[in-house]
Parts: structure tokens; sequence; C-alpha cells
């Protein structure tokens, strides 16, 4: 069997799945599911809505498991602490506008899908680095 190279064309395609993640689940514009949700519940909540939520929950799911035991808990608080610190230095030289509450609401959703993919990729960097794997099950 043999052995996927973990590169930069790798880490890239795991952001641009956790930026479709995130802003299809929500995003300012309203063109997201939490929008589509919040216009359809009035009236009627149908089956396309449903399986567009399952669909999401699972992509959710396979991102959060994988963040979760790639980076436990110390290495997810890090990761936050990064790229907070990375949003309010973009908000402090002006980059990120302090007074546009939308502009603020997409830098964080592009931040968090940021940490996803950070996530997703971590035990392929630190295999990388120092050579240690990550495993779930010895078999």
């Amino acid at each position: 069997m043999a052995s996927q190279v973990f590169g930069a064309q790798a880490a890239l395609l795991r952001f641009l799945f956790a930026l479709v993640l995130v802003f299809m689940t929500y995003n300012p514009s309203g063109v997201s599911y939490v929008g589509w949700l919040t216009r359809s519940i009035p009236d009627h909540v149908g089956p396309v809505l449903i399986l567009a939520g399952v669909v999401l929950a699972i992509g959710w799911t396979v991102f959060i498991r994988a963040a979760r035991q790639s980076l436990g808990l110390v290495g997810f608080v890090l990761t936050v602490a990064l790229f907070g610190t990375l949003l309010w230095l973009l908000i402090d030289v002006g980059i990120v506008p302090r007074d546009s509450v939308s502009a603020i609401a997409y830098a964080v959703l592009v931040l968090f899908a940021g940490i996803l993919a950070v996530g997703m990729s971590w035990s392929h960097l630190r295999r990388r680095f120092s050579g240690q794997v990550d495993v779930d099950r010895v078999d």
C-alpha cells in the first residue's frame, strides 16, 4: 500500500472543504443553511431541507472529530488562541474594519475554517515534523 505524501495542496484542499462547510452552514449574507432554515420554519420544513441539514451534520462530525483527535484539548485551545490573535491583529492593523460587523463575521468564519483545516491536517504535519504517528486503533 503506497503512502500518500501530505503537502500544501492537501492542506489547501482541507481548508477549501472547511470553508465550504462553514459558509454553507452560516454566513451573514443569509445564503446558507441557517438562512434557509429560518426562512422555511414559519411555512414548511421539507425533506430537502432536512437532507441538507443531515449532510452538513455529517461534514461537521467528520471535521470536529478529526480535529479533536488530532489536536487534543491543549492543541485546540492553542489553535483557537492563534487564530483569535490573528483576527485581533487583522483588526488592529485595519485589514478588517473594526466598525463593520459583517466584515468581522466573515473574518471569523474564514478563521474558523482555518481552525477546522488545521485540525484535519495536524496529524499529517506532526508526522512530517516529528516522525510521530497518531493512531485511533492498534490491530
